[in-house]
């Protein structure tokens, strides 16, 4: 789990077939399918049992979905229902920043927004918004050298 993940996970209600009805500290309530996760680690076989996946509850001392020996973290478990929900998860945006080599203060330089909100954003404390998003995914493209931004995108002959 990321260190300063802020949403919280209050409920989690077992949905069939492998979906999972999450509320979180934030009052979000999100659905989230994790069939293919199931079904794609070896390990986690036994959840695909319904009785089993039946049994999901919040772990003990909290921070993850459980079931019998085998958890899913909340922040994973949040980002996968934000992306599922057509939404930009925390996880997309420090993938961007890993994917970049980008630090707090030069991903809010490329961004023009502050190192606060930067961060904010990497941690799920701020929703992302979608221009936020796509801006991420232009600078990426075109990645500026200076302060001149490009007026058009690269295209493929």
């Amino acid at each position: 789990m990321r260190e300063y993940f802020s949403p919280k996970m209050t409920a989690v209600i077992a949905l069939a077939p492998y979906r999972l009805r999450t509320t979180w500290s934030t009052g979000e309530v999100l659905e989230v399918d994790v069939n293919d996760i199931l079904h794609k680690i070896p390990a986690l076989a036994p959840i695909l049992d319904p009785e089993v996946f039946a049994c999901a509850h919040i772990a003990e001392w909290g921070g993850s979905i459980e079931w019998l020996d085998s958890e899913f973290g909340e922040d994973n478990v949040y980002a996968w229902a934000k992306e599922q929900a057509g939404e930009v998860s925390h996880e997309m945006f420090g993938d961007w920043m890993s994917r970049n080599d980008l630090s707090l203060s030069t991903a809010a330089e490329a961004l023009g927004i502050s190192r606060r909100m930067v961060n904010y954003y990497r941690t799920a404390h701020k929703a992302i918004p979608r221009a936020i998003w796509l801006g991420c995914l232009g600078w990426e493209e075109t990645r500026p050298k200076d302060k001149i931004l490009p007026c058009t995108l690269p295209t493929c002959q």
